[in-house]
């Protein structure tokens, strides 16, 4: 056989690889039930989506704290939310809304029907018809079918990696599948403008207001500039917002509201004071499993603990560590638990256990409030000034701090480093049961009420009037109404 025939024959059978592997991907087509638009799926069929979608669920069960208990509240977000799908396309597709017991403000859909909302969300809207906006879009998203069309571009992605590699090699195929997750990340723009479209027509087929979903909008955006200016990072105000995966403007929302015919509802349904009925004396922020953090101070209720960081550092509840970092960020203070116990003496598991890989100077042993512990400095660290802290709670139990600081801080931190070390402790049986996590509470306004006075009510160390003003969707130059209702945050 020639050359130049051996050539072609490979060309061919290069050929026929990559159109085995496309043809069936082909057919692979659906109609979305949402948009009537012919769409990509990869071969993911309906039920391949709820199938999808309960082996999903549980797991973010288990990564956003499980679901928030409260049955009376869990059945009238599940009320609200049937009541959008029966004007659906999907009247028959069983649909599970699920509230997560997180402070994070977030809302998003698995496919199969599975929607959930957190009690950070609920806290922040200001009515029934704003939480149906959030809810209606998210069903958009499932009757769009928009999770089976990203699994079709990871898809097509693959495929399109795999003709590259048939052509040109393995490592050009791995490029074309790392190009496709990264394509199907998030929803694109569209996607979210048809959500929009289709949220806007259940939301109008079921009397509500259409104009909630572009009017919460705008206190979404607001919440993420306070999260952000707390965090000390005012410039990063996009990355505490939710429309970070959910790309939208008022604009957008609006044109799709348009486009869905959905902008005039004669008297809607707006049902402010029920939904104020409902969230009153729900949980806001940190719950009591996580500790809670009181200004500066860090306390934990069931585990039995609290300490306390130096002025100007601002604390931060994460799931496996407690962070606390000042206001320039050139210093910072994390807390966590040993993942196990230790038998040795705690200078032994700084060294041996905790330490073992790095080197250490200056270790010695100490005690902190009756409680075995030991401190030493690492050496050679290329982030700054290091120095690591063990403290033995009980038998089973070690906790650790690392205090990090740039070296032209080091010395003026010493003190204050010093003083949260020792600031650590046990908690009594009393201490730890008069610790109560904070509630959402609706007040109603009385005569000669402001602002500024209402939210002196609430229990927090700075920004008490911009956080009531955010929490309300209020401006800055809001005037109250004897007998308004607005919500609060207290004990």
């Amino acid at each position: 056989m020639t050359q130049s025939l051996t050539r072609s024959l490979r060309g061919s059978l290069r050929g026929l690889a990559f159109a085995l592997a496309v043809l069936p991907l082909v057919a692979a087509c659906a109609t979305a039930p949402g948009t009537g638009r012919t769409i990509f799926t990869g071969g993911l069929s309906e039920e391949g989506e709820a199938d999808l979608g309960r082996q999903e669920h549980p797991k973010v069960m288990a990564q956003f704290g499980g679901a928030y208990e409260d049955p009376e509240l869990n059945a009238y977000v599940s009320s609200v939310g049937n009541l959008l799908v029966q004007t659906s396309e999907l009247p028959d597709l069983k649909f599970t809304f699920t509230i997560l017991d997180s402070p994070v403000v977030n809302a998003f859909a698995l496919p199969g029907g599975y929607v959930y909302i957190t009690r950070g969300l609920l806290a922040l809207a200001e009515n029934e018809a704003e939480m149906a906006g959030v809810l209606a879009h998210e069903i958009g998203h499932v009757t769009a079918r928009h999770s089976a069309e990203r699994y079709g571009q990871t898809m097509a992605a693959n495929v399109a990696g795999l003709g590259l590699g048939v052509l040109l090699g393995g490592q050009a195929a791995q490029a074309g599948g790392a190009l496709g997750a990264l394509v199907v990340r998030s929803y694109s723009r569209e996607q979210e403008f048809e959500a929009d479209m289709l949220g806007g027509r259940y939301l109008g087929r079921a009397r509500y207001d259409t104009g909630a979903m572009a009017g919460f909008l705008s206190q979404l955006q607001a919440h993420a500039r306070l999260e952000a200016e707390l965090a000390g990072q005012p410039e990063r105000a996009d990355a505490f917002n939710i429309m970070q995966t959910h790309p939208r403007t008022a604009d957008r929302i609006n044109r799709a509201l348009a486009q869905a015919g959905a902008n005039v509802v004669d008297d809607p349904i707006v049902a402010q004071d029920i939904y104020f009925d409902k969230i009153d004396g729900m949980l806001y922020g940190d719950k009591p499993d996580e500790g809670f953090i009181r200004g500066r101070s860090f306390a934990h209720p069931i585990l039995k603990f609290a300490f306390e960081v130096p002025e100007g550092f601002r604390l931060y509840n994460q799931a496996r560590r407690v962070v606390a970092l000042d206001g320039d960020r050139k210093a910072a203070i994390q807390f966590d638990r040993g993942p196990k116990d230790y038998r040795g003496s705690m200078t032994d598991y700084l060294t041996r256990a905790w330490g073992a890989r790095v080197q250490l100077s200056g270790v010695e042993a100490i005690t902190i409030n009756g409680l075995e512990a030991a401190t030493g400095q690492l050496t050679g660290a290329r982030n700054g000034d290091i120095r690591l802290l063990a403290i033995r709670y009980d038998a089973s139990t070690i906790y650790r701090f690392i205090f990090q600081s740039d070296p032209e801080r080091t010395a003026a931190l010493n003190r204050p480093f010093r003083e949260t070390t020792y600031s650590f402790r046990k908690l009594s049986d009393g201490e730890a049961a008069a610790l109560k996590p904070h509630r959402v509470r609706v007040y109603r306004v009385k005569a000669g009420d402001t602002p500024s006075a209402i939210a002196a009510r609430m229990p927090f160390a700075d920004a008490r009037l911009r956080r009531f003003l955010v929490m309300n969707g209020f401006e800055e130059n809001v005037t109250l109404r004897v007998g308004q209702r607005v919500k609060i945050v207290s004990e």
